[in-house]
């Protein structure tokens, strides 16, 4: 199937797709869902750490001044 019948294809227009547009569709799909995922992983978990270094940072600014009072 070339790129040029996969663009041209439309769900809803009378004509149903063949089980190797929709598995082309389904495959470019999971591509996309999978690196949104990745994607989402990431920022996540780099939020994450920003988050706790921020509260880290403080509680060492106030257990060293509750030190030295």
């Amino acid at each position: 199937m070339t790129d040029k019948d996969m663009n041209s294809y439309r769900f809803g227009m009378g004509e149903e797709p063949t089980d190797e547009m929709l598995a082309q569709i389904m495959r470019e799909v999971s591509e996309i869902a999978t690196a949104k995922n990745q994607q989402a992983h990431h920022d996540f978990f780099a939020l994450l750490h920003s988050t706790t270094q921020g509260v880290k940072m403080k509680w060492e600014s106030r257990i060293a001044q509750s030190v030295y009072e």
